[in-house]
């Protein structure tokens, strides 16, 4: 997917500033953070959205969920709260078609949210 933003990042050829990354996940720093910590959590295949995954991409998810955890953890929000959410669709907010989790912390963070 070469006019994907987030495909262009896992490529190298966008700079990210990163937090993590392995060998099946990618995570940066949002370049428009809505928290004291807000970081974008991507698998390194492109899936443009939540109704694309197919049974084979369970595993993966759940490594973005991981990443998520470990993330939070070392920034030292595991205690103290944290939010992982994950967009689909225009309707929703999502505006990057390839599946991410946006990590939220460091601040209280309402509920319903938007």
């Amino acid at each position: 997917m070469s006019n994907c933003l987030f495909c262009r990042i896992v490529a190298g050829e966008i700079p990210a500033k990163l937090a993590y990354q392995d060998e099946s996940v990618i995570a940066f720093y949002d370049i428009n953070p809505q928290a004291p910590l807000h970081v974008l959590i991507i698998p390194r295949k492109h899936i443009a959205t939540i109704n694309d995954l197919q049974p084979a991409d369970a595993e993966l998810v759940g490594k973005l969920y991981l990443a998520a955890q470990k993330i939070a953890g070392d920034a030292g929000y595991a205690d103290e709260g944290y939010r992982v959410v994950m967009n689909c669709g225009e309707d929703a907010g999502q505006s990057v078609f390839h599946i991410h989790l946006h990590l939220l912390a460091g601040r209280h963070l309402s509920w319903p949210p938007g």
